[in-house]
């Protein structure tokens, strides 16, 4: 970890459940939270980068293989990451697709599947996780957005609609779950420049443009989200919640 990061005492031994953790924004969080001293338990369908991930980032960090559209699977993957690492005192909701579609060519299995990819699994994650962290009187829930919609981003109208979802579920979870004591915040990246991005669209005419709509000259690196979603878990965010934190470098 860069020494210009900061290290929260607060999430040492804390167990942290994340979603499409092997790859991307994922891995960066997992990392992130392993370097904290946390315990971490991640679920991907990626097994090969997956288990790379956990042999890299040490004995604490554990994976199940799962296809969150499962839901059935999920809450079997997080049971056994709960028998492994604890109950979970942090969920970060992260996994997510931004295939790129046509609207006039959608149809209503597609765009069933792009709600069941990119929203469904992160209600049903919150409540599988959510009893403990009530028996614990405590806990973070962050669920990972998108400036796709704030930017009326056009191409990907089933994912856009779907992250702008999670905005509402973020504020009404909040509520439900503020009387334990229990935070849940939005991280809402902008283009952020993972591996996938880097291969199927930054072009050099897109970075260009991209670069021109934001405040900042500088492309965002996967890291800086992970840093943000790592804050909001630890206790020094005590009193943040139902939010949104924009990691976007003033994008419009």
């Amino acid at each position: 970890m860069p020494s210009e990061f900061a290290i929260y005492p607060s999430l040492r031994d804390r167990t942290v459940f994340v979603t499409g953790g092997a790859s991307g924004i994922g891995a960066e969080i997992v990392a992130g939270f392993a370097a904290q001293g946390s315990r971490v338990g991640f679920v991907d369908m990626d097994a090969e980068s997956a288990d790379a991930l956990a042999e890299r980032c040490g004995e604490n960090v554990a994976f199940e293989v799962c296809d969150l559209r499962d839901i059935d699977g999920l809450r079997a993957g997080f049971a056994a990451l709960k028998a492994r690492l604890g109950p979970a005192e942090v969920l970060v909701n992260n996994a997510a697709r931004d295939d790129r579609h046509d609207w006039r060519e959608t149809t209503p299995a597609y765009w069933d599947d792009r709600m069941d990819t990119n929203l469904r699994h992160m209600f049903f994650a919150m409540q599988a996780v959510a009893p403990d962290m009530i028996a614990a009187g405590r806990g973070a829930i962050v669920n990972m957005g998108s400036n796709s919609w704030f930017e009326a981003g056009a191409g990907f109208p089933a994912y856009a609609t779907a992250k702008a979802a999670v905005h509402g579920l973020t504020r009404t979870m909040a509520r439900e779950l503020g009387p334990h004591r229990i935070r849940v915040n939005t991280v809402v990246p902008g283009w952020i420049m993972t591996e996938r991005q880097k291969t199927l669209w930054a072009t050099p005419e897109a970075l260009e443009k991209h670069r021109q709509g934001q405040c900042l000259p500088d492309l965002i690196d996967p890291v800086y989200v992970a840093r943000m979603v790592i804050f909001l878990a630890s206790d020094d965010a005590a009193m943040c919640t139902a939010n949104n934190y924009m990691v976007e470098a003033g994008s419009i």
